[in-house]
């Protein structure tokens, strides 16, 4: 028996799009069989198998959301160590993130192409030497670079652990590997600083790139032993890989991110430069795309509204979900009066509740359906920006930690149902370069979110410096900010129900294909 494929009603209006992807999943799926019936060898993988082989998904998603998070803490450190300024030790989280950003659609491409359990070892394994390479780092400049190395190898494992859950688990419980997959990324942010400042403290900032070998081996020894081996494709059916494509892609997400971070926020010349150079790269890029046989993006699967919308929901949910870690510790401190540790302590609620519900949230898509949880994770988020807005501060901590728990409980929701619902059933051939795709839309709301909401809440908040701004002007500058997330999370619910009724209304008035319900 084949895969089930989706109903009609989900990615119907390009008919080549959504033709061609139902067609490569039976024929993968068949190639499958028919090599492993060949071999004399079951389909179904063992129970523990599966849990081990998840295991090391979960661990290459843990890694790279601690290397994302653990730097902060030590950027004061590396300050004094090398006798640099902050905007020169800022670099070795910013060259991370760029590293991510840039690279990761080619990772998740260059996947399909040659193999995604073979690139992830490659992956896993370039993340764990380039983490002995900072711990060794004797300039700052080479513990930059380094970084950077850091970050490919992230950006390989972010986007080939998502593509790797379809082939590692059954479908109907791809919504609880999706939750695992969003727990372990939020542990990772969570545990970052706080793991950080202990490692700091008692081993020296070269402790907390090492922290990485022990684990990084574990998660190489794991993936190697239990993840599905690569199908052999025949040399007739590999692509080329798209190296204009790449580059050009590279240039403009380097040219935005750079645009939304260069500055902390104060947007000059060098930022709008910046900006224009990647709307360029936009416009440079889509006509590469449009020529060469092999792209790294097919522009066609756009065409598919639920994709585009999911994609969109993405950037505006994680423009969102940045106001809380950039607004809040301002709030925290200036408004309620708190010190560091308590502010800590109070921030880091937010990812605790998402590692709570990452699985609880997998099991409620997995039985009550990705794109209706998507919603209902949508609505989540909004309903707690608009509590936020109307939370007075007398209300005091409480006051703060219910609405951040019920927005980051709507993320989870949302996170874990969003990425099930695009990645299921999707073209064997294609799931790197969407699950890059996906990963890429959050970082770039995170981005965008880091500039345009704090560039928001400073201007609401009346003083040019934060630090000295009154507590009320503070709280204002919240009402402001979550005023506005409100507004964007309202956008993004209309595109995925405008989506979805779209996508039904085309289908219900195009013929059904031939073989649609096999």
């Amino acid at each position: 028996m084949f895969r089930h494929v989706k109903p009609a009603t989900t990615f119907l209006t390009a008919p080549a799009w959504s033709s061609q992807r139902r067609e490569l999943n039976v024929q993968s799926l068949t190639g499958r069989r028919e090599d492993a019936v060949a071999a004399g060898v079951d389909m179904a993988p063992s129970a523990p198998s599966v849990r081990w082989a998840l295991a090391s998904l979960s661990l290459s998603m843990l890694l790279s959301s601690l290397g994302t998070s653990i730097a902060n803490v030590a950027l004061p450190t590396l300050a004094q160590a090398f006798v640099a300024s902050f905007q020169d030790v800022q670099w070795v989280v910013l060259g991370y993130l760029l590293a991510i950003t840039t690279l990761i659609v080619s990772a998740g491409r260059l996947g399909d192409m040659i193999g995604r359990r073979r690139l992830l070892l490659a992956g896993v394994a370039l993340f764990t030497v380039a983490s002995a390479l900072c711990g060794a780092a004797p300039t700052l400049w080479l513990l930059v670079a380094a970084r950077a190395a850091q970050g490919l190898g992230a950006a390989v494992m972010m986007a080939l652990t998502m593509a790797l859950v379809g082939e590692t688990v059954a479908k109907e419980k791809t919504g609880r590997a999706m939750g695992l997959l969003g727990t372990m990324s939020a542990i990772g942010t969570a545990l970052g600083p706080s793991l950080g400042g202990i490692l700091i403290a008692g081993l020296g900032w070269r402790a907390i790139f090492l922290v990485n070998l022990p684990m990084g081996l574990l998660t190489l020894f794991l993936a190697y032993r239990h993840l599905p081996v690569d199908r052999r494709m025949p040399r007739a059916d590999t692509a080329s890989f798209d190296t204009v494509g790449t580059l050009l892609l590279a240039l403009t997400l380097a040219a935005y991110a750079l645009a939304m971070t260069v500055g902390r926020g104060n947007f000059g010349l060098v930022n709008m430069a910046l900006l224009l150079a990647a709307v360029l790269g936009v416009g440079l890029f889509v006509l590469a795309e449009r020529k060469v046989a092999s792209p790294l993006i097919r522009l066609t699967m756009f065409r598919d509204p639920v994709l585009s919308a999911s994609l969109a929901a993405s950037v505006l949910v994680a423009t969102v979900m940045m106001a809380t870690l950039v607004v809040g510790p301002f709030y925290l401190s200036r408004t309620l009066g708190l010190d560091a540790a308590v502010v800590g302590l109070v921030v880091s609620v937010g990812p605790l509740v998402v590692a709570l519900t990452g699985v609880p949230a997998g099991r409620m898509t997995d039985r009550f359906g990705a794109q209706r949880m998507t919603i209902v994770g949508l609505a989540g988020i909004a309903a707690g920006s608009g509590i936020l807005t109307l939370m007075p501060p007398a209300f005091g901590i409480p006051g703060y930690i219910g609405p951040l728990a019920i927005i980051t409980a709507g993320y989870a929701l949302f996170q874990t149902a969003n990425n099930t619902d695009v990645m299921t059933d999707i073209a064997r051939d294609q799931r790197g370069v969407i699950s890059g795709m996906l990963n890429l839309s959050r970082n770039l709301g995170l981005i965008t979110g880091a500039s345009a909401m704090g560039a928001v809440f400073a201007l609401a908040s009346g003083p040019a410096n934060i630090t000295m701004a009154p507590p009320e002007a503070v709280a204002n500058g919240l009402r402001t900010t979550f005023a506005l997330a409100a507004a964007l999370i309202v956008v993004a619910l209309g595109i995925a129900i405008g989506s979805r009724a779209f996508a039904a209304r085309s289908s219900f008035r195009r013929p059904q294909p031939q073989g649609e319900n096999r």
